[in-house]
């Protein structure tokens, strides 16, 4: 019971849930009204991230910070309350108070569950055995992964979108996996036979197993998952078994607060449940018999929801309102349309309404309208389109391979079109463009954002670039599919005219300029700093990595480093790979390497059986495949500095023999790359750089299209800048000819130093060289009469002094708490299949 006697903290309303509608709640309020006092209670132990995003942590093991919705800054400038890791445990919604976990009381005004679901676990015999896991958190991707990683063969239960998203994880991997469905195609809510069959080749190409019409009936042991037996009797031996066979709603709060509970949380067309202080939004919500479990209804709902909150709020305790009353005009929420914008299997899909029309009269006893279809199908192609049109009336469309028009086709749905011609619709819809779209079609499915929106942010802030428009509406800030089409609606509200400015801090409008002023007046050490002293940073955080490189490069290395605000590369000094593991590329200057390096070199990859030793395009040697846990102890085996292979920083210097061994050569190359990378190791720049030194105009070093190169000619050298090697081959630059190699090596660390101080961030140095002009490149390093190459040769000294060469040497004290430990959560091996040497395997979730 909850403590009379206790005097609770109070809040206008309180949110319980901290997810994707949680956080929609939050905003839409926050939104609307700066003054009220919200409290959001978390039952995770993390701020609200983007569930739906949760694959990528699968396929390329993203960050799973990478996926918080708002950074911590922005819930203190907001004003948010947030409990992370407690649950309300008691809710009483007469007295208007909630009791923690911790035993902290709530005082409410109003509250709105958002508690979401659960993932849906059978009961089968079996299902608790160590080894069968949902495919719901972070944790979660982080075990599918180490299986992949281990060779482990998987069993995905569930061939919905789910499953197909973890089965993918693992098949990209090159893992063995078995998708198990029980119906007799894959994703039957989305799809129909005819689009479906599309993803088998998809499928047959990550060698995805497919089982179709199999019921499981249990899950082999004793002692851990071994395998799965269907009800004909057929076994199918794995090692990991992922259950993904749906979710339902959590409900157990609301049930025993005494609100009214059916599949969902039940609610009306304000989303209030049956006591008028109590709303509910997202997937615990029941709306007119249908629980959404897909993104875009929730924020449909927030909006309504937001708006009853404030009416209950202006309201007061003391006036009497009660559920079905309609707070303000346009704040009902009348159901939403199923739809969905993915890619599966590396397949583009939209999904939208009803696109069945296989069903009979007797599957729809209560709805007698004739359906009837038009599709384009391709198989060649691997295009499928189709439209649905019911009695008349647009009601469904599915889109695989070729999904232009999706918006257009999405807005017609949820208006009710009229159609005579699904082919002629259909047509229209390919050639539809953002001008075409009504201000009502959504645009981005992630954050629920229409046409009209993005469109009115436009012309109210005078916004020019998709950075400033990504910011302000948060269309595009999700998956990012739909951010082209952002970009030509901006394109269109401006007449074509587009100035796409680089901002360091788009959110805040903040160029690399004003924040490095700001940065130096203000005397900013670290990346919090600067937050503070002008909010970058602080709203959806993306900015930070090119904060902590602004950060270190102003004050010339001599700040307060803070991991948190690095890419996990640099914060455990390795490049990691696409299953989770790490590369190792210690430093060989100027490509130049010695028998007691390469011996060392050669045991490392013995005793860590190290599954790939490659010699790399910059004269080194990478070392592929190295676990987290393992990297302190490969460095010290080693014994040699970082290659910073992993870095946003100077890279190698390649050379050529020069004229020590070749009868062409003009210059000792080889001395002054080792030199030249000496001068430059450990120092970070906006984007990667790469050297080379060439010891005759053959090239053979490829000067000539690095970012600094440096060619040996008849009677001195040639410095170029801005080359490029990549995706677009370009010859650099002619910097400068000096008569000798100390003047070469000065006027290259003087250009590094200029491209630091004014490159923007991610900006390599041939776009650098393009926007700046090599004119007035030449004037800031080359005219010492303006005594600019003196200031910068100055401070490139200061910066390397500062410098550190080596941050492998973090081996022996890391920077931080489990810098290079796993996080154990589980500590029950994953293990393959019975017979097979099984290890002591932990998660790696990064902490």
């Amino acid at each position: 019971m909850l403590d009379p006697c206790f005097t609770p903290q109070t809040t206008d309303v309180l949110i319980v849930g901290g997810g994707i509608a949680g956080q929609a709640v939050c905003e839409a309020l926050r939104e609307r009204d700066p003054a009220l006092t919200i409290t959001m209670v978390c039952e995770e132990p993390r701020l609200p991230f983007d569930r739906v995003s949760l694959s990528h942590l699968l396929v390329d093991d993203t960050a799973p910070e990478t996926l918080q919705l708002r950074p911590d800054d922005w819930y203190a400038d907001q004003r948010i309350d947030v409990r992370v890791g407690e649950r309300v445990a008691e809710l009483d919604p007469d007295a208007g108070l909630a009791r923690l976990t911790s035993g902290a009381e709530i005082r409410f005004g109003s509250t709105v569950l958002c508690t979401g679901s659960e993932p849906l676990m059978p009961e089968l015999p079996g299902i608790g055995l160590a080894g069968v896991i949902p495919f719901r958190g972070p944790e979660d991707c982080q075990t599918i992964r180490r299986a992949a990683a281990e060779g482990t063969e998987v069993v995905v239960i569930g061939g919905g979108l789910l499953g197909l998203e973890a089965a993918y994880g693992v098949a990209s991997q090159g893992a063995a996996v078995t998708v198990v469905h029980l119906m007799d195609r894959l994703m039957e809510r989305q799809l129909d036979a005819a689009a479906a069959e599309l993803l088998e080749p998809a499928l047959a190409e990550l060698g995805v197993t497919v089982l179709l019409e199999r019921q499981t009936r249990l899950i082999l042991g004793p002692d851990r998952a071994r395998g799965v037996r269907f009800g004909d009797g057929e076994q199918l031996a794995c090692g990991l078994v992922v259950m993904a066979i749906g979710i339902r709603s959590r409900t157990d709060l609301a049930r025993e607060s005494g609100l009214d509970v059916e599949r969902g949380i039940v609610v009306d067309d304000t989303l209030t449940t049956s006591h008028p202080r109590v709303l509910a939004v997202g997937e615990c919500a029941q709306h007119r018999g249908m629980v959404y479990g897909i993104v875009a209804p929730i924020h449909e709902q927030a909006q309504v929801a937001a708006q009853r909150l404030l009416a209950l709020h202006a309201a007061g305790p003391g006036m009497e309102v009660v559920p079905g009353d309609v707070p303000a005009a346009g704040a009902v929420y009348a159901g939403s349309i199923m739809s969905a914008r993915l890619k599966v299997m590396g397949v583009d899909l939209v999904s939208i309404g009803d696109a069945d029309t296989t069903a009979s009269a007797a599957d729809r006893p209560d709805d007698p309208s004739h359906a009837t279809a038009a599709i384009v199908h391709d198989r060649a192609e691997g295009v499928y389109r189709k439209l649905v049109v019911r009695d008349g009336t647009l009601v469904g469309a599915i889109l695989m391979g070729d999904i232009r028009g999706n918006e257009l086709l999405l807005d017609g749905i949820k208006t009710g079109r009229q159609v005579d011609d699904p082919l002629a619709l259909l047509a229209e819809a390919s050639q539809a463009s953002p001008a075409d779209l009504p201000d009502g079609a959504q645009v981005c499915n992630c954050n629920g954002v229409c046409k009209g929106e993005i469109v009115a942010a436009i012309e109210a802030n005078d916004l020019g670039s998709t950075q400033e428009v990504v910011a302000t509406t948060r269309a595009g800030a999700g998956c990012g599919s739909c951010k082209p089409v952002v970009t030509e609606i901006l394109k269109v509200v401006r007449g074509g005219k587009v100035d796409e400015a680089t901002y360091l801090c788009p959110c805040r409008k903040q160029t690399r300029d004003e924040l490095a002023a700001v940065t130096r007046e203000q005397g900013c050490a670290s990346v919090s700093a600067l937050s503070a002293a002008c909010g970058a940073g602080r709203d959806c955080g993306a900015c930070k990595p090119g904060l902590a490189y602004l950060v270190s490069e102003v004050n010339q290395n001599q700040h307060r480093e803070e991991r948190h605000a690095r890419f996990i590369n640099d914060r455990v000094h390795g490049n990691i790979q696409n299953d989770g593991t790490f590369s190792v590329v210690p430093r060989m200057r100027g490509g130049v390497t010695t028998p007691s390096e390469l011996r060392r070199i050669a045991d490392v990859a013995e005793s860590f059986d190290v599954p790939l030793v490659k010699v790399t395009g910059g004269q080194r040697i990478d070392l592929l495949g190295i676990k987290k846990e393992d990297l302190p102890a490969v460095w010290e085996a080693l014994d040699m500095p970082s290659g910073h292979a992993y870095a946003k920083s100077v890279r190698t210097v390649k050379t050529c023999v020069g004229e020590q061994f070749c009868r062409f050569g003009l210059g000792d190359s080889m001395n002054a790359g080792i030199e030249l990378e000496e001068m430059i190791e450990g120092l970070y720049t906006p984007h990667k750089v790469k050297l080379a030194v060439s010891g005759c105009p053959r090239n053979c070093a490829e000067s000539l299209i690095k970012d600094i190169g440096i060619v040996a000619i008849e009677g001195g050298w040639e410095i170029y800048v801005g080359g490029g090697g990549a995706g677009t081959i370009k010859k650099g630059e002619l910097l400068a000819r000096v008569d000798d190699k100390d003047a070469a090596l000065r006027t290259a660390c003087i250009f590094l130093q200029h491209y630091r101080e004014n490159g923007e961030y991610l900006e390599r140095t041939m776009p650098f060289v393009e926007r700046v002009g090599l004119e007035s490149i030449q004037a800031a390093v080359l005219d010492e009469e303006s005594g600019e190459p003196a200031r910068l040769h100055e401070r490139f000294l200061i910066a390397k002094a500062a410098s550190d060469p080596d941050p492998w040497r973090e081996r022996r004290a890391p920077a931080v708490p489990r810098q290079f430990s796993e996080l154990d959560t589980d500590p029950t091996p994953i293990g393959p299949p019975p017979g097979a040497a099984i290890e002591d395997l932990k998660e790696t979730l990064d902490v």
